[in-house]
């Protein structure tokens, strides 16, 4: 792992009635839409959509390198979240993330231990854990 701070950017662009064209360096494009919930298409990845993958994603990349740290063999792990939006303090946001995750061992492995690897997953997820993160906006209007 490279030292921290690490950094990170995405560049996002539309014009008015389009889709949103999501850029990141040595990356494909990601096109993205409201979801159905906000009268979007319901076909495309949205913000919503997005940041509910982000915690499946981290999940499992976090059991990748704490079970490889403590040497756990393994097979398949397979992760559903849930993603809860509501309205709380006059303020729409997530209020919980269900994460399910089934994981595959082969025989003989302490199942105990994978457990507590699991849960171990969670609690390091980078993502959740920085759900409560600051935003910061430097905004330009520029005249055509």
């Amino acid at each position: 792992m490279q030292a921290l701070p690490h950094n990170y950017k995405v560049s996002a662009s539309a014009e008015p009635e389009s889709l949103i064209t999501l850029s990141s360096k040595n990356v494909d494009d990601i096109i993205s839409a409201p979801p159905e919930e906000f009268g979007g298409p319901g076909d495309q990845w949205s913000p919503e959509t997005l940041l509910v993958s982000a915690v499946a994603d981290c999940f499992i990349l976090t059991f990748r390198a704490i079970a490889r740290a403590s040497k756990l063999p393994w097979s398949a792990l397979e992760c559903e979240v849930d993603g809860t939006l509501n309205r709380t303090d006059g303020v729409t946001r997530f209020t919980q993330f269900n994460v399910r995750a089934t994981l595959t061992v082969p025989a003989g492995v302490d199942v105990n231990k994978a457990e507590k690897l699991l849960e171990k997953s969670e609690k390091g997820c980078l993502i959740t854990n920085s759900m409560t993160a600051g935003s910061h906006l430097e905004a330009s209007v520029v005249t055509a």
